[in-house]
């Protein structure tokens, strides 16, 4: 069974460069291709820490879809929403759910209680749930209460690089994560001060979508002395990404916590030997045998890692040659598509929310 149409709701600006904005990009135009009419819907852009107003233009938008058009709804707003206004939308709803809300570092133990509490009851206003990962579909059934089937994991596809790597000297360390506390760039950074007897470079790429953080990283690569050695790039094009990938040697993240983690199934894709954390849905979407996880919050272990690594070739060369395998046999945003479309269809069999 298929749907003939849908709408896709989702916070702000669709081109914005994060792994969870690319996602819904590439899910909408693969389900139009599919043959579904995917109207994109364009909420506030405040989500998930809306105004009043904010919060009532998205319910009027949803207000206007039929009660027989299915929409997805991106976590970062449908986690944020009033509970009681979300019971009342019309149209069957399909929840995208990157990663919880109240999982977000930095957050404050109230506002994390609050979003855990409307997320929680706004999925159960949900008809299917769509995740990027088994480790959040696991994490939604033990905390939120969503049953199991009525969850459809949807892994991101991967798009194969359009040019052979070519490893520039001395090495160069790419990490790739907006600068948000989340993706841990101050560990990383810590960790490459420990390994400045080494010869190598890094950049660490990514929007500075917290001034604060951003500023205090910056404050952490000056007095750590490694202004020569490590550039802050910031939000980048996607060719210019590219060339970045190919050049590297390995790829770095100190995470504290993926939903998913879109960018080691790209280092994947690139071959290359990852460095990261063992949280959230790392250790299941970087292969054992491809890269080295250390615990979160560790800068004296990355540091060992990133030695490993970079002092024993055979040992990289190991990790590269599995990585490439891995990188290989990744899905395709074809497939991504085809599991959201299977969401949308399932709805048209399940009209309205399980208790």
């Amino acid at each position: 069974m298929t749907v003939a149409r849908a709408a896709f709701a989702v916070p702000g600006d669709l081109t914005t460069l994060t792994g969870g904005y690319i996602y819904d990009r590439r899910l909408l135009h693969e389900l139009r291709v599919q043959g579904i009419n995917v109207t994109h819907i364009t909420l506030p852009g405040s989500f998930p820490e809306p105004t009043s107003r904010d919060m009532d233009a998205a319910f009027d938008q949803l207000a206007d879809i039929p009660d027989d058009c299915p929409v997805i709804i991106d976590g970062l707003a449908f986690g944020a929403m009033d509970p009681a206004r979300v019971g009342k939308v019309r149209a069957p709803i399909v929840a995208l759910i990157h990663h919880p809300l109240a999982l977000e570092s930095g957050l404050d133990r109230a506002r994390a209680q609050d979003l855990h509490y409307s997320e929680r009851a706004n999925l159960a206003h949900a008809t299917r749930v769509l995740v990027p990962s088994p480790h959040t579909a696991a994490l939604l059934v033990s905390g939120y209460g969503v049953q199991e089937d009525r969850i459809h994991i949807a892994r991101p596809g991967t798009d194969r690089p359009s040019e052979p790597a070519h490893p520039v000297g001395p090495p160069l360390i790419l990490s790739v994560g907006i600068q948000l506390p989340r993706k841990g760039h101050d560990v990383l950074l810590k960790g490459l001060a420990g390994i400045t007897d080494l010869n190598w470079q890094a950049k660490i790429v990514g929007a500075p979508l917290d001034a604060v953080y951003a500023q205090q990283l910056e404050t952490l690569r000056l007095s750590l002395g490694l202004a020569d050695r490590v550039t802050l790039k910031g939000q980048i094009g996607h060719d210019e990404l590219g060339v970045l990938y190919r050049a590297a040697s390995v790829f770095a993240l100190a995470t504290r916590f993926e939903g998913y983690g879109m960018v080691f199934d790209e280092a994947l894709a690139h071959g290359l030997p990852i460095i990261s954390c063992a949280a959230g849905a790392v250790p299941d979407t970087v292969p054992t045998d491809a890269g080295l996880l250390v615990p979160p919050d560790a800068p004296d272990a990355f540091a060992d890692a990133l030695r490993q690594v970079l002092s024993d070739p055979d040992a990289c060369q190991t990790l590269a040659t599995a990585a490439q395998t891995a990188g290989n046999a990744l899905p395709s945003w074809k497939d991504t598509g085809a599991i959201a479309a299977a969401a949308l269809a399932a709805v048209t069999q399940q009209r309205t929310p399980v208790p």
